[in-house]
């Protein structure tokens, strides 16, 4: 931004001489090409060119533009015209739209944000709505939020935070990514995120936030799974990689977690396989070995 002047013309610290008054008194006529006498102007539609006031109209019109950069409000709420000539001065001192940085986005969310952006080269930085960039980006689905920064004179910055991506959810057929709170996230290529959990059936969606934190912490378990089933709406079946199913209980899945650690403690059973064990029943425990060992 431009430096403010921040006063006029320096007086002469040695004081002038006073001329000295007319031997008639003071009484006599003015010589025929002296100035007018500026008390004699009326002052009425009289431009005040003085450095004074040059600075404090330039002052006025810094004052002016801060605020509108400073709010993040377009000067158009106070009147179209102001906004025209604010927009106006700002261009003209340099203040146009040269660079965008997106932060934070990941490869594949970055064009549509980019297109929700909606600006443009070598516009006008007070014309930019920060409050408008920031909803239009939070609106696209990748985005859990947004921070729009203007950097004088050139730059506008953007920072997103995307929302986490869970899990993947097959349900009728198809596949959707979604996120922490059983979202879908539109757009997103479930082939994309090969390593993420996947989750089936209806209402998988909503309760997988609850159950995939617990698979999580275990990572001999959560190695060995290749999908979470959800049944009835109520529980899950968890189906191995090698073919084996755990049947969980529709509450209390924690201390159900638990109990096939201490299993696996003692028997080694991820690593020997099995063809079921059912822990919906917390006193009754049932294993069912695999084929080749029955």
């Amino acid at each position: 931004m431009p430096a403010v002047v921040r006063g006029g013309r320096r007086q002469s610290s040695s004081p002038q001489k006073r001329s000295a008054a007319p031997k008639n008194g003071g009484r006599g006529r003015a010589p025929r090409n002296a100035p007018a006498t500026p008390g004699k102007l009326a002052a009425i539609g009289r431009l005040d060119l003085s450095p004074r006031a040059v600075i404090v109209s330039i002052a006025a019109g810094v004052l002016v533009l801060g605020g509108v950069l400073a709010t993040g409000a377009r000067a158009e709420r106070i009147s179209a015209s102001f906004s025209q000539g604010v927009d106006g001065l700002a261009a003209g001192a340099g203040l146009k739209l040269e660079k965008v940085y997106i932060q934070g986005e990941s490869p594949e969310a970055t064009a549509t944000i980019q297109r929700a952006l909606q600006v443009y080269d070598d516009q006008p930085m007070t014309a930019i709505d920060l409050n408008a960039v920031r909803k239009r980006v939070e609106g696209v689905s990748w985005v859990k939020g947004a921070q729009v920064v203007r950097l004088l004179p050139n730059t506008l910055i953007v920072h997103v935070t995307e929302h986490d991506r869970l899990a993947v959810w097959q349900t009728g057929g198809r596949n959707y990514v979604i996120d922490g709170h059983g979202q879908v996230i539109a757009g997103a290529d479930p082939g994309r995120y090969p390593n993420l959990p996947l989750i089936v059936g209806k209402g998988a969606e909503q309760a997988a936030s609850d159950v995939l934190p617990l698979i999580a912490e275990r990572p001999r378990l959560a190695g060995r799974v290749e999908a979470l089933v959800r049944v009835d709406e109520r529980r899950w079946d968890l189906r191995l990689k090698d073919g084996g199913l755990i049947q969980l209980p529709a509450t209390q899945q924690e201390q159900a977690l638990i109990q096939l650690d201490a299993m696996d403690q003692r028997e080694r059973l991820l690593e020997l396989g099995f063809a079921r064990i059912d822990l919906r029943t917390p006193d009754a425990v049932a294993v069912r070995p695999s084929a080749g060992e029955a």
